[in-house]
């Protein structure tokens, strides 16, 4: 019963009982509803269940890993966050998620080019995921990088486009990217 609970303590807001095809099939339905969201709450909750999806999209070892990373993450110990995804991504290499959160675990430990090609790989097997434009984004506006991080938020904007605050952000990368009032 201990096993249980806790079971049921690591795993909220998972969709119990959907196969990883199930899920992949509501999250294509998700990404559509995404870009005819008619408001930035209509595309919070969409983005916040799809993103549940993605995280819990494979075995319940790989999302308990994931889980296991993600606290790992939030206490900033990236490197046991680090071994915690790469070891979802040994059990699940198609779990375009556990790249893209080990890519912001390498980031933060300084590892940028790990970083990078975590997050390349991430976009590889999901293109559409809107997250990872958004850290691209990020990071390349600490950078300083107003073209690359422009051309991410593009992106984000063509996936989803009332992305809260989405398009002032736009306007204004477009005006640090290219110098001119928007």
């Amino acid at each position: 019963m201990r096993r249980l609970a806790l079971l049921l303590w690591l795993l909220p807001g998972l969709a119990f009982g959907q196969t990883p095809a199930e899920k992949r099939a509501e999250v294509e339905q998700l990404l559509q509803a995404l870009q005819a969201a008619p408001n930035s709450e209509a595309a919070d909750a969409l983005e916040e269940r799809i993103q549940k999806l993605w995280f819990g999209g494979s075995t319940a070892a790989v999302t308990l890993l994931m889980q296991r990373g993600a606290r790992e993450l939030g206490t900033n110990a990236y490197e046991t966050a680090i071994e915690a995804f790469s070891d979802a991504i040994t059990l699940d290499p198609t779990l375009a998620e556990a790249w893209h959160q080990r890519g912001i675990a390498r980031f933060q430990a300084g590892d940028r080019a790990g970083a990078l090609a975590d997050f390349r790989e991430t976009l590889k097997l999901e293109p559409r995921n809107f997250a990872t434009w958004k850290t691209l984004a990020d990071i390349a506006a600490t950078r300083e990088d107003w073209n690359g991080a422009y051309a991410a938020w593009k992106k984000v904007m063509a996936l989803d486009p009332k992305t809260r605050n989405g398009a002032e952000r736009l306007r204004e990368l477009r005006r640090k990217s290219l110098g001119e009032d928007t």
